[in-house]
């Protein structure tokens, strides 16, 4: 049972990334898994490799990460 949580770019840590499982994704206790960064900013989307939530930003967010 995989879905997608859309991110706001304010929503990403200073490194343009998430941790799943997130508070965002409505995880239940039982239903979690080890702590995994996830690069959301890289490419717009992450995948968790555990549980299959598709991290994404939503449409016209951009993370402004760099110099």
């Amino acid at each position: 049972m995989s879905n997608t949580i859309e991110l706001l770019a304010a929503d990403l840590n200073p490194q343009g990334g998430v941790f799943c499982p997130s508070p965002k994704a409505d995880m239940k206790l039982w239903n979690s898994h080890p702590k995994v960064y996830l690069d959301v900013a890289k490419t717009g989307q992450a995948k968790c490799p555990y549980c299959g939530t598709e991290y994404k930003l939503k449409a016209g967010e951009h993370f402004g990460g760099g110099h």
